[in-house]
């Protein structure tokens, strides 16, 4: 077996892991908060300044770890992220002490995000980027997948505590480092600068930017509606991510052919006019219902729309398969994707605040309202892309 094929096997494998944590997070971590801390809107939304501001950092941190390398820095952003679901699982008691874990688990997660693409990218044949990138996502999503079935079973049958999900997440956070580790780093040392911040990669910038907003409106506000107005538990959630794991497996490596095939600008543009329909049917899907005397199938419609802005997060590997395009020199990629990760986390860690404030004084509706405006804004962004051809 060559190299490169062996670090992709290798690579593979960490990700299946990943997605143990992934699912185990995406499965119960809001309930956990709800359940634990009986959190009310206003604490639930300031949570997420500790949460992002990792992801605000990564671009600092990535480069004190310069020499690292790519595959190192992933490594240690794995045991972070192992070492934080540790201390939420048990040394977590109130709710200050969880704030410090969740910061380091949070660390560990964005210090990941672009070290991940970075290295799978460098693991794909030219002109294969988002193929491979998508077989990537697709592995992790299968795995995604079972242990979200698991997770449904052992909430719903078995009554496990919160204590032994995290204790899971860990594992998996901890094997994914050492797979990594096996992996033969591309080099002692990064070569280039530290920090890329240039002009011709203001539109990158911009989606990162207008990325980092729409997200947050779903990654805080999408649960706390099926958890607060809907009245859902983990097991609902544990099932939504089964569904979402299980369409992830076609769709992911779907929209990886689609990047190679059509273009960038073609996979993003499509994302945000469908996030508009997503965010508006968050906003009035419950009150056209009752008015149609169809108030008992809107659970129902509003869980389609979370698996679908969900799915929807696949797309974010077209942003660095573009910038890996665009980009001046090969040395820019791994700090720019860094950059872009910091300026999104920027601006997502002050709007779980706004859209706290838009909920308590206006209603749920209108958080959504003001996504929807958002990914227009990102709609008219795609225009300003370069089309650009294959590597």
């Amino acid at each position: 077996m060559g190299i490169r094929k062996r670090d992709f096997v290798l690579f593979l494998l960490a990700s299946a892991a990943i997605g143990i944590s992934q699912s185990v997070d995406t499965s119960f971590f809001n309930n956990f908060l709800n359940d634990s801390y009986h959190l009310t809107i206003t604490q639930r939304t300031f949570l997420e300044i500790p949460r992002e501001f990792p992801g605000f950092a990564v671009v600092f941190v990535t480069g004190l770890l310069f020499a690292f390398g790519d595959i190192r820095t992933a490594a240690v952003a794995n045991v972070l992220a192992g070492l934080g679901s540790l201390g939420l699982a048990f040394w977590s008691p109130e709710y200050l002490p969880m704030i410090g874990w969740l910061t380091v688990y949070s660390m560990g997660q964005h210090l990941f995000m672009p070290m991940s693409n970075s290295i799978g990218m460098n693991l794909a044949a030219d002109g294969h980027m988002g193929r491979r990138l998508g077989q990537i996502n697709s592995v992790n999503t299968a795995v995604f997948l079972a242990t979200s079935l698991a997770t449904a079973f052992l909430f719903r049958f078995i009554k496990i505590d919160y204590h032994f999900a995290f204790t899971i997440s860990a594992a998996a956070f901890f094997l994914s480092a050492v797979l990594i580790l096996m992996m033969t780093p591309h080099s002692g040392k990064r070569i280039g600068k530290r920090f890329v911040l240039r002009q011709e990669y203001k539109v990158f910038y911009g989606l990162n930017i207008l990325y980092g907003a729409r997200k947050q409106i779903f990654i805080t506000f999408g649960p706390w509606v099926l958890i607060k107005i809907f009245n859902q538990g983990v097991a609902t959630f544990a099932i939504l991510s089964f569904f979402i794991a299980g369409l992830g497996i076609v769709f992911k490596p779907f929209i990886g052919h689609l990047i190679d095939s059509v273009g960038e600008r073609f996979v993003l543009a499509g994302e945000a006019v469908s996030l508009i329909f997503v965010c508006l049917g968050y906003a009035f899907t419950r009150g056209i219902f009752d008015n149609l005397g169809l108030g008992s199938i809107t659970l129902y419609a509003i869980c389609a729309l979370f698996v679908l802005d969900q799915m929807l997060a696949a797309v974010s590997m077209a942003r660095a398969t573009y910038l890996k395009k665009i980009a001046l020199s090969e040395e820019d990629v791994s700090p720019t994707l860094s950059m872009g990760i910091t300026l999104d986390h920027m601006v997502s860690m002050f709007v779980p605040w706004l859209g706290g404030l838009i909920w308590t004084v206006l209603g749920y509706e209108y958080v959504f309202v003001a996504g929807a405006a958002i990914a227009t804004l990102n709609l008219l962004l795609t225009t300003r892309m370069k089309t650009v051809n294959p590597l």
